[in-house]
């Protein structure tokens, strides 16, 4: 996984007890799906085998970051539902903890902004698994100007995930409202 600069971590952040811990946000768009897979509908398709690969790499690479969510919800179509499962057991996060919504399927930015006003209020951490093109334009509503599109013109690619600076209150998600601290793609 490729990584921007690393974020520098207040020392006070675990002594002082007035110091605030950011809320954090990670959308990551379901790994590779088999479009070849003969599966009755785009709801069933699986992941293909790169995708197989990629999910499990990308919880490794969260837990060696620290970013073990507190909170994982996932789209339950079937790539979603693979992916998230991957990567939650490299979280050492249960299956059984994994809020499963259908709303994120095919949701614009309106029915995320619902998902994630849902989220427990002292979650500090949300990993949300779904699809695009509702990831980047929930990405693109919550950082706004900070998002530069890659020269590939593919702001979320399969497996990626985007690390967001969010506000105190999951249902109060204003038009950049958030901070983009990194996009990580896989290699």
């Amino acid at each position: 996984m490729t990584r921007d600069p690393a974020v520098f971590i207040h020392p006070l952040s675990y002594t002082d007890p007035f110091f605030h811990m950011p809320r954090e946000l990670l959308l990551l768009r379901h790994a590779k799906s088999d479009w070849d897979s003969g599966a009755a509908s785009d709801f069933e398709r699986p992941l293909a085998k790169r995708g197989k690969n990629d999910a499990p790499k990308v919880g490794s690479w969260l837990y060696r970051e620290g970013l073990v969510p507190d909170h994982v919800v996932s789209s339950p179509a079937e790539r979603a539902r693979q992916t998230a499962t991957k990567v939650c057991k490299r979280l050492d996060f249960k299956k059984k903890r994994i809020a499963w919504d259908a709303e994120i399927y095919e949701a614009g930015v309106p029915a995320l902004l619902d998902v994630l006003a849902r989220c427990p209020g002292e979650a500090a951490t949300v990993l949300l698994v779904g699809h695009n093109p509702g990831l980047e334009e929930l990405l693109l509503h919550l950082a706004g100007e900070e998002v530069e599109r890659p020269a590939d013109g593919k702001l979320l690619p399969t497996a990626t995930v985007a690390r967001l600076e969010m506000p105190d209150d999951w249902s109060r998600l204003d038009p950049g409202s958030a901070h983009l601290i990194s996009i990580t793609r896989p290699r």
